[in-house]
């Protein structure tokens, strides 16, 4: 071993290695289906490492990330209905024609350009975000409050997506699969392969870029944020421009997650707003690990693979199995599996069960066989 390696930078030097294995070897070894979900679970770990920046270092529990998951999710599908519209009636997607529609309505024309949708899938969520967050954070409202106030936006925006029918499908979502890009169905084995592909890389530059983020000075900041604001501000710092610009960021990482996933799942819905959706994102990191980012990737993929599994033997008994998982994080884990390697292990998990044997008051003299100690 080379003396400047220490043991620590070994082992997550072996973490990638075995993880870009990994991802070379998944097409070749799973089959589509098993490789779909690979690649959807890859995206909703993009939204997790989001979380995980707002929340794990900076404080914030967000309950409402599945806005900008699926206004990312919106934005790439609105294109894709559009780019194949050309050859149907009045040059519009078919969904119009079932409420007696026939003009496009204003705010979809601009997604007939590739690029405003390459940069509207990260861009409006990112800047939405930032605008909620500013409107939040200028009156210093933070804890349970801020999370509160995100899941009502989260139900406002549901309930307006969930509604319009006319105009983007309503509860139906728009379809992707039978959509083409580069002149192949997005549906096709040959599509799904190519976005797993940039969703794995994707994953990897995203968590390179906010491990660089977090390890410099602005990272001190976010946790000074999240450790005591009172304190960062007495020393001449505005917490709120932080908390703004990290908040915008987590959206725009939400709204690229939820682009990739609509791709690959096949359909953007309101359904990506639901309550429960954005609560198990934040489950997902809770499990992976706060403030560790490799955590969130690992939480959003194991869990959502353990579902999946769960599901297709015993499709009753997974809300079971994730409620039981979450209770023993919070009481016995709050640091999440990540952490909890990071730290004592598995007998620190035993202290807080309460099995370990308890030590004693004062450390056990060897005295040689002496039954007394002399003065």
């Amino acid at each position: 071993m080379l003396p400047s390696f220490s043991q620590r930078r070994w082992t997550i030097v072996c973490f990638w290695v075995l993880t870009i294995a990994v991802i070379v070897a998944a097409p070749a070894v799973l089959p589509v289906f098993r490789l779909n979900l690979l690649g959807r679970f890859l995206s909703l770990s993009i939204v997790a490492l989001g979380i995980d920046l707002i929340w794990g270092f900076t404080g914030l529990l967000s309950l409402g990330q599945g806005i900008f998951f699926a206004l990312g999710g919106y934005a790439a599908a609105m294109y894709l209905q559009l780019s194949n519209a050309g050859d149907l009636p009045n040059g519009i997607p078919e969904f119009f024609g079932l409420y007696g529609v026939k003009e496009l309505p204003f705010f979809w024309h601009p997604f007939a350009s590739p690029w405003f949708a390459l940069m509207a899938i990260w861009l409006i969520p990112g800047i939405l975000a930032a605008v909620l967050g500013g409107l939040v954070f200028r009156n210093r409202i933070k804890g349970v409050y801020f999370s509160i106030l995100t899941q009502a936006a989260l139900l406002v925006f549901y309930n307006l997506f969930n509604g319009q029918q006319k105009l983007i499908n309503g509860t139906n979502g728009l379809q992707t699969p039978a959509t083409k890009l580069f002149g192949q169905y997005v549906g096709s084995d040959l599509m799904q392969r190519w976005f797993f592909w940039v969703t794995a890389v994707v994953v990897i530059l995203i968590w390179a870029l906010l491990r660089w983020v977090v390890r410099g000075r602005f990272g001190d900041v976010l946790i000074a944020i999240r450790d005591d604001e009172p304190r960062l501000r007495f020393a001449g710092y505005n917490p709120t421009l932080f908390k703004t610009f990290v908040f915008g960021l987590a959206g725009a990482l939400a709204g690229i997650g939820g682009a990739l996933y609509t791709v690959q799942s096949g359909s953007a819905s309101p359904q990506f707003m639901e309550v429960p959706m954005s609560i198990d994102m934040v489950i997902w990191v809770a499990v992976g690990g706060r403030g560790t980012l490799v955590g969130a990737i690992l939480g959003a993929v194991v869990i959502n693979f353990a579902k999946s599994l769960v599901s297709e033997a015993m499709p009753e008994s997974w809300l079971f199995i994730q409620g039981g998982l979450f209770i023993l994080v919070v009481t016995a884990l709050p640091e999440g599996v990540i952490g909890w390697f990071r730290g004592d292990g598995p007998g620190n998990l035993l202290n807080r069960l309460g099995l370990s044997r308890p030590s004693a008051t004062y450390p056990r003299l060897e005295l040689d066989g002496q039954e007394e100690v002399q003065p």
